[in-house]
């Protein structure tokens, strides 16, 4: 069997000012979820936008965005939260959700220290019952019952990281 090329690619931490990178984000967030998965446009954009760290996986060198994560801490919590993991279709099959997953996971562990965590971060997702799996292969372990999102089932995950090295 032949071994699969990986295109090139790159992932980026956008800066809150960058509203075209954002914008590329949302594009990408918007064909996924709404166009192929049928969620209402609506619920796709939120108010917790703004408080976001976006992350975006471009190919490169042509900057072509092909995939996007974002975490926020909500208002008043003491973990952090993954959401809107989006992968277009066609790139699928360069296990680019796990880079942008580990992205995310940098990135929490390093605004958590910043922010006067010691010893863990919790990062909880609602997790789409068909990918559960997935997010366990990053030691995500589920917690309640399944629930509706959005008009389909999600399960609440969470994860606890080590800060220290």
């Amino acid at each position: 069997m032949a071994e699969q090329i990986i295109p090139e690619h790159e992932i980026v931490t956008i800066p809150s000012d960058d509203q075209n990178l954002r914008q590329q984000c949302y594009a990408i967030r918007i064909d996924v979820f709404h166009h192929e998965q049928k969620f209402p446009l609506e619920t796709e954009i939120d108010d917790m936008e703004d408080r976001s760290a976006h992350i975006l996986l471009r190919l490169t060198p042509s900057h072509t965005p092909v995939g996007t994560i974002r975490a926020y801490k909500p208002p008043g919590a003491d973990y952090y939260k993954l959401s809107r993991l989006a992968v277009l279709k066609p790139y699928r099959q360069y296990r680019f959700g796990r880079e942008l997953v580990e992205a995310l996971h940098d990135w929490v562990k390093l605004d958590a220290i910043k922010s006067g965590y010691k010893d863990y971060v919790t990062i909880v997702t609602h997790s789409q019952i068909p990918v559960k799996g997935f997010y366990a292969k990053f030691g995500y372990v589920a917690e309640g019952d399944e629930f509706d999102e959005d008009g389909d089932p999600h399960q609440k995950m969470v994860v606890r990281l080590p800060l220290s090295t």
